[in-house]
Order: C-alpha cells, then structure tokens, then sequence
C-alpha cells in the first residue's frame, strides 16, 4: 500500500485538468530550450512521468515536447537526464511518422536508453530491421566521440532481437558482426583501464600508468584478454570482449549452422585447412591482428596468416575456440576469491557449450577439441564440486564421442551413478541433468544402454523433491519403459514413497552421529542404521537396475517406515505415483507382450495389498489399478483366462469387498465379461462353475451379515456388480441359473419392507433391488439373456455407416451434402 502522501501526490496527477496540462507543456518546453539543465528540469521531467503513469490511458505530448525530449535523450551526456527522458517518452504514443526517425536530426551516436526506447517501440519486423542497422552503423562507425562504453548497450540490444526475429539481419550485417566478434574476443587490451578522476588537471593526484591485466591467481597474464582476466579497471573494449562472449552461443546457434546441400564440400575443405591450424596452434598466443582495425599489435604468427585465410563465419569459429581453450586452461589457475572460482565454473559451462556448438558446425574441429576437453574431463571427474560443469563435458562426449572414437563409458558412469547417488539433493544439479536427460532422449536410448538401466538412481530426484521433478518425469518415464525393465520399474514406482523416507533417513544419519540426541529419538532412523535391516534400505537405494523386481519383505519395510507417513516429503512424492503410474501403464502397453502383462497383472494384484499405509495415497493406487486393469483385460481378453487362477483368489477374497472397493469391483466386472467361450476358446465349463461358486459364496457372506466392526457399508455398486456377474456366467451355462435366481428371489422376499444389515440407504437398497428384478426376469429366457448379457462383437462394435447393404450410408451421405452445401 501506498502512504498517504505518495496516494496523495498520485490522486493530483490523475485529476489534472487538460488546460493545466498544456501550461505545464509549455512551461517544460521552455525549460527543455536552455543550454543548461537544473533541478527544476529534473522535477519537472519526474512530474510529468508521474502524470503520464498515473493513468491507465496513453497519452500523445506536442510535437515540440516531444522532439524536445527526443534530443535531450540523444545529446545530454548525464544519466540521470537520459533515464527520465527515456522514461517519459516510454510512457508515451509518438506522433505519427516519426517512430523510428528519432535520430535524423542529429548525428550523435545511440545511447543505451535511446536504443531501448526504439526497441520498445517498434511495431513491426521491418522496425526491428531499421533498428539493427542503426545500432551496426553505430558499431561500424570509427569516430571517437561520444561518452566512453558508448557501443557496450549494443550487443545486449542486439541480442535481444535476435531471440525474438532473427531475421532482421542482412547478410552484410552478420558479416560485419561476425568480423567485430572476432575482433573483440581476440584483439582487446591487454592493459588494464584507467580510472577516471574526480577532480580536475590540478587537483588530481599523479595515477601511476595502468599496468597489464592480471589472472585470477595474480599473476600477470602472457595471453590475450578473456572474461577470466582482472585488473583494476577495464577498457571499452575489454568490456566488449565480455559482452561478446555473452552472446556468443546464441550467435552461432542463430547464425552458423550450415546448410544440407554444401554441408559435405564445406567439411572437406575446413577439414584440410584444420590440419594446418592445428598444426601451428602453439603459436596461438602470438596472433594479434586486428580484424577491423588492420594494426599490428604483436608478431604474427603461422595460425594468424592461416585463419585469415577463412571466411568472416569461419574465422570467428577459429577465435570462437582459441578462446574457449584459453579459458579452459585458465579455470585451472587457483582463485583468491570464492566468487572467482564460482566464476570459473559457469566460464567452463559456457566454454563447453561454444565447443559443442562450434564442432557441430564444423566436425572437422572435432579433432582438435577432444584432447583438450578428455583432459578437462580426466582434471574434474574426481571433484563432484564440479558436478554442473561435467554435464557439458557429457553433451561434448555424447554429440561427437562416436566420432572420435572415443570410450565414453566412464562419463555415463559418473552421469548416472554417482551424480544421482549422491548429489540427489542438489536441486541446480537436479534440474540440469533431467533437463539434459530431456534434450537427449533420443540419442540416449540409441547409444547410451546405462540410461533406462540406471532408472533405480534417477528416480532418486523425483523421491527427494518431487514438485520440481515430476513435469521432467513425465517426459522421461515413457523411455525407460522397456520388456526388460517394466516390471521392476512398476515396483519402484511403487515404493517412491519408501526412497522418500530412506533418502531422509540417509541424511539424517549422516548429520546425526548415533551418539547424539539430534536424532530426535527417531525410531526409523535406528532401523535405518541397523544391520538387521539394512539389506531392505539398501535395495531402496541401489544404483541400477537387474538385482531383483522387489523384496520379500516388503511388509515389514512399510512396518518399520509407519512414522514417515506423515513427514511433508514423504506425503509430495506419494502425490506423484499416481501421475506417473497412468503415464507408465499407458507406455507399458504398447512394449509389451501378452506374456508380460499376464505378469503385470499379477503384479497389480500383489501390490494392491503391499503399499505404504498412507490413506489418500492407497486410495489413488488402486483408482489407478483398477482403470488400466479394465484396459489390459480389453486388449487382451484372453489374459482373464490365463490369470483366472489369481483373479478368482482376489475376487473370492471377502476383505477386499470393504478394503480395495473400486478394484474388487473391476475385478468381478472383468471375470463376468471375459470368461466366455466367445473371448476365448480355452474357456471350459468348469472354469465358469469355479468362477460362479466363488462369487456367488461372497456375495451371500456379504448380503447375510452385518460389515466388520468399525468398518464401511459394502457400496450398491459392488453388489450389483457380483449380481450381474453371476448373471452373466448363468447365461453361458445354463444349470446354474436356478441358482442365480433363487438368490435373487430370496434377495426381494429379505428386502421387502424392511431393512437389512448390509445397506443402510434405503435409495441403494431400492436400486439392488430393481436390478436383482431385471436381471431374474432376463434369466427367465436364456436365450435372451444371453443376448443380452453377452451381445455378440458386432452389436457391442456397430458399423453400420459402413455398410453397403443397408440405407444407413445412403442417408449420411445425403445429410453430408446437405449441411455442406453452399
């Protein structure tokens, strides 16, 4: 909220009368004529952007304001001037015609504020056009006045649209960037800025010369300058040297990639140009040609002379990776400051990522990188400190690691294994190897066999901090689906909750010596450290795949993890399984054979008992179960009579009428629809009898007794569904139809008039009722009921639009013409 004061000085500005207004014009118009700007300039100026911003409305100044505060913007030389002048025209709609003509009553030079100002306010491409041109004039122009750092707002503009319309460069425009890129990376001072005074000529005291630039050890540096160098202040071009490098990757990701039809000559004649390049590499330090400006600043050397050879894009390719090899050699220098070295780390990132871009370009480059970067690699594998920056190391090794012929199993290795395993809790780390997993996914499961193996430790990230995790997973879990791993990876899907709680654990033993009391008398995180049950955590926490599908005893895990059900972690991650469950049940399906969703299904059965007791998420489990089970079952109704055996011992399973309601109730469903001769022929009269007499033994246990003490009502939909089931079995054969309708006699002759144990809603009791009569009343009439209960495949799937010898074609054919019909 505002002060009183500020909703006061606000309330002024919105309130002011448009005759005021246009003194107030004329007064600041006047002010704007002097040669000198004071403080009531200043106020006046801050007055008239509160005016201006106070309303919702945009408003248009006069045309002399207007090119009043254009000119100041472009010809004052203090900041504070050029802000709110920059400011107020933001604020404003410029008059029409002269949008992008700001600078052609004047030659001075864009400023940063200038130049954002056009840029916030062009309105099409060929704006953007004219605005590029302008600010490469500017880069291109050799005058030196102007304020010092004049051309530093030039590249981050730049750069800016290029994100956005990249092809507002010309052809001539990239070539003279590209000449300035080079010229900037490779050719800035190696001395160090002076500082600029106070005072005046006199009262300045004597500053010694400014000496040369230092590295980040202290030493004096031999080489050019690059972004890892210090000094005590900086030069205009050492400050395009940064900017540069800034904006580099996204230069020759925009710019550089090379075309399919002369990909092959281009490659070819780089590739004997590199030999010779690379040859004389270790003259590098000497190459001080300026590019623009064409001086000699030091000897030069055989790669000088030779890369000048190369076109403007390929020669800041050269420079492109001069540099990043100076830095890399550079990140091995010990820092004074932590800061520094932090510095040197995101140095090295960027570095590995300009090599990566620069040899996709160009792969006879490929070459000449790798013992550099295998070196840089075999330097930090050790430091897991370093963990950020081995990632671009392992997007060099898998873009161009087969080309070179290089083994790549120990960065896999160190990628999928000890990352995961350790660094699980970093969330920067978390989030850059799952978004690199991302970007990769393709080449992965191609080349890399350790990815869908080492899904037991990528899963770590989704345990530990499962809201920043899961939109990855998502995108991961469908790739690490295979016939080899599915079953193991529904396991371990199912027990996150389990690696949750254990990862916790896993840290606070860690910080909690045993003979300390900051445990907290944790009785988890005893079990944890005890080694009776030390095998069960340890599977939990295993590295990768193939030990085994799941343990024993799980049972007993969950016992002893009871007091991590209600820990905020623990509770996230169970709020995930279900999500990535439908993702997994849908992907497993399509990889899957007969043989092994059989053994899914099984699984399913299983697990529906084994979970950790957490209420909501047991709940959410078996929602899940039992959709994708109906689906299974749909794809492949034969898989009921292959697994008749373990269904019926579920279905026949009175407890998991109360416990797993919407499962059993599926359960019943797919028994009573599926064992039929029509879905399989294997299908036997014994198997159906079986089958009758274990659904028909529940259901009477459940509509003869009164539910467990404390437990729920069985839901209408579970009895319909057992009726209904026996109703169907009935059908196919017939002996057992007396059977099924002396219960559904005896069901009306119970419920008539009075109530029953079993139902307490007298509105359900009616609806079992009712379908107890229409069922009875169909078994009245086999045939019938078996038409009804079992209609043949091409009721249940009509295709009548398709058929010829009916009129439907006909007619949909002639209300198609008719809608469609002009």
């Amino acid at each position: 909220m505002y002060s009183h004061s500020s909703e006061s000085l606000i309330k002024q500005a919105r309130e002011i009368q448009e005759s005021e207004l246009q003194r107030f014009y004329s007064r600041l118009v006047k002010l704007l004529q002097g040669k000198e700007f004071g403080h009531e300039t200043i106020d006046s100026l801050q007055r008239l952007h509160l005016i201006l911003s106070a309303t919702k409305y945009t408003r248009t100044l006069p045309s002399e304001l207007q090119k009043k505060l254009l000119s100041l913007l472009l010809s004052s030389s203090v900041e504070q001037l050029q802000v709110l002048s920059s400011a107020v025209l933001r604020e404003t709609l410029p008059p029409s015609g002269q949008e992008l003509n700001y600078n052609q009553d004047t030659s001075s030079p864009l400023n940063s504020h200038a130049a954002a100002l056009l840029l916030s306010q062009t309105g099409s491409r060929s704006d953007l056009s004219s605005l590029c041109a302008q600010l490469l004039r500017s880069l291109d122009s050799r005058s030196s006045e102007g304020p010092a750092h004049s051309f530093t707002h030039t590249l981050p503009i730049l750069n800016t649209v290029l994100t956005h319309s990249p092809e507002c460069l010309t052809e001539d425009h990239v070539t003279l960037l590209n000449k300035k890129l080079v010229d900037w990376l490779r050719y800035a001072s190696t001395q160090q800025g002076g500082r600029v005074s106070s005072g005046g000529f006199f009262t300045a005291p004597r500053s010694r010369q400014p000496g040369p630039i230092a590295e980040l050890d202290g030493t004096v540096s031999g080489d050019f300058f690059t972004v890892l160098c210090v000094g005590q202040g900086f030069t205009d071009d050492q400050w395009m040297n940064v900017y540069s490098f800034s904006m580099l990757r996204h230069w020759l990701l925009t710019y550089h990639s090379v075309s399919n039809g002369n990909a092959t000559a281009d490659t070819a004649n780089r590739l004997q140009l590199s030999l010779s390049l690379s040859h004389s590499h270790s003259h590098s330090n000497d190459d001080r040609m300026s590019e623009v400006d064409g001086s000699m600043v030091s000897m030069v050397s055989a790669t000088s002379s030779s890369s000048r050879l190369l076109p403007p894009k390929e020669r800041l390719r050269e420079k492109a990776f001069q540099y990043c090899q100076r830095l890399i050699e550079q990140s091995d220098r010990k820092a004074h400051k932590r800061t520094d070295t932090d510095l040197q780390k995101a140095c090295l990132v960027e570095a590995m990522c300009i090599l990566d871009c620069v040899c996709v370009e160009d792969v006879s480059l490929v070459y000449r990188v790798f013992p550099c970067v295998k070196a840089l690699y075999g330097r930090l594998s050790s430091d897991l400190s370093f963990a950020r920056v081995l990632l671009p190391i392992a997007q060099f090794y898998l873009n161009h690691g087969e080309m070179a012929a290089v083994d790549c199993e120990c960065v896999w290795k160190l990628v999928f294994s000890r990352f995961p395993a350790e660094l699980f809790n970093d969330p920067f780390l978390a989030h850059e190897l799952l978004r690199f997993l991302r970007l990769n996914l393709g080449s992965l499961q191609l080349r890399v066999p350790q990815y869908t193996q080492s899904f037991p430790n990528l899963l770590k990230f989704l345990a530990w901090d499962s809201p920043a995790a899961v939109d990855d997973f998502v995108d991961l879990l469908p790739s690490l689906v295979t016939a080899g791993t599915a079953i193991e990876l529904l396991h371990t899907l199912l027990d996150l909750p389990c690696l949750s709680a254990t990862l916790v654990l896993q840290l606070r033993s860690t910080y909690f010596p045993i003979s300390e009391p900051g445990g907290r008398g944790l009785l988890s995180l005893e079990v944890f450290r005890s080694p009776t049950y030390r095998g069960l955590f340890l599977f939990l926490l295993r590295g990768e795949a193939g030990s085994g599908d799941t343990i024993d005893r799980l049972s007993t895990l969950h016992e002893l993890l009871a007091e991590a059900t209600d820990w905020p972690r623990v509770i996230q991650c169970a709020q995930t399984v279900p999500v990535l469950l439908h993702i997994y049940l849908n992907t497993v399906v399509t990889v899957a054979d007969e043989k092994l969703l059989a053994q899914l299904i099984l699984v399913l059965l299983e697990r529906s008992s084994l979970l950790l007791k957490i209420p909501r998420y047991i709940k959410e489990i078996h929602r899940v179960f039992s959709c994708h089970l109906l689906r299974v079952c749909k794809l492949h109704p034969s898989l009921v009579v292959d697994q008749s055996h373990e269904l019926l011992e579920f279905a026949g399973t009175t407890a998991n009428v109360y416990s797993k309601e919407e499962m059993f109730t599926n359960v019943v469903w797919v028994l009573g629809e599926y064992l039929s001769v029509s879905c399989d022929s294997r299908c036997s009269v014994e198997l159906i009898t079986s089958c009758f007499e274990a659904l028909e033994a529940v259901l009477f246990e459940v509509t003869s007794s009164a539910p467990p003490p404390g437990g729920a009502h069985p839901a209408p939909r579970v009895i319909t569904s057992l009726m209904s089931a026996l109703a169907k079995l009935a059908s196919r054969s017939h002996d057992l139809i007396p059977r099924v309708s002396l219960f559904l006699s005896k069901l009306r002759t119970a419920t008539r008039g009075k109530s029953v144990p079993w139902c307490s809603n007298e509105e359900d009791l009616v609806a079992i009722v009712t379908r107890g009569e229409e069922l009875w009343s169909l078994l009245k009439a086999p045939s019938v009921a078996q038409s009804v209960l079992t209609p043949p495949p091409h009721v249940t799937t009509p295709q009548w639009h398709r058929d010829t010898n009916v009129a439907m074609p006909l007619r949909l054919r002639a209300l198609t013409s008719l809608t469609h019909s002009h």
